[in-house]
């Protein structure tokens, strides 16, 4: 039983230690109404020339 436990902080502590060398990570959970990132962004593609445009 204190190996489960050993291997479980040893663990924990690892993924700890991998996270905070991630950068910027937020582990806040969910947030409403805040803007979306900039990166998230999508570009729209231009509109297409209709039939009486062409001519």
């Amino acid at each position: 039983m204190w190996k489960i436990v050993v291997g479980f902080a040893l663990f924990a502590a690892l993924a700890l230690y991998i996270l905070s060398k991630g950068g910027d990570i937020d582990m806040g959970g969910e947030k409403h109404g805040e803007p979306a990132p900039v990166a998230a962004e999508v570009e729209k593609p231009a509109p297409a020339a209709t039939a009486s445009e062409a001519k």
